[in-house]
């Protein structure tokens, strides 16, 4: 049976919208390596969202930068999209895990402006996609 690609990048797209959500409420109670993070995550599932609704039946990787160049071989405006964003890949493990840093803890190694950074990358990422994106 031939999955729903559609809907299953739509499913992806919910998710992404609300991941950014969290990661403004997360900004808002100074918790910016959470936000940092789900900033991350909200761009990995939107350019996952676009890669499926793109008709991809297996996405794959946790990489911003490289699901934008995956997503570049259907519309090459991600190429410099991938440039502009691939920061955000710092943000998957130092953010959650005191081993992927040098010392210290996540909730200590990030602030304000890392935030705001992360926030503006995935608010990048999310507005590239849903003007891309099947209705």
């Amino acid at each position: 049976m031939q999955p729903d690609l559609k809907r299953e990048g739509q499913r992806w797209w919910r998710q992404a919208e609300r991941d950014l959500d969290d990661a403004r409420y997360a900004f808002a109670g100074e918790r910016y390596n959470l936000t940092c993070f789900l900033a991350q995550q909200s761009a990995e599932k939107a350019l996952k969202a676009y890669l499926y609704s793109q008709g991809m039946e297996m996405v794959w990787g946790h990489s911003v930068r490289e699901l934008a160049e995956m997503a570049a071989e259907f519309d090459a405006e991600f190429i410099a999209l991938a440039e502009e964003v691939a920061p955000l890949d710092q943000y998957y493990i130092p953010t959650r895990y005191p081993n992927g840093l040098p010392g210290g803890v996540p909730f200590e190694a990030f602030n304000e402006e890392d935030g705001q950074r992360g926030l503006r990358m995935a608010e990048r990422v999310l507005e590239a996609v849903r003007i891309r994106l099947p209705s």
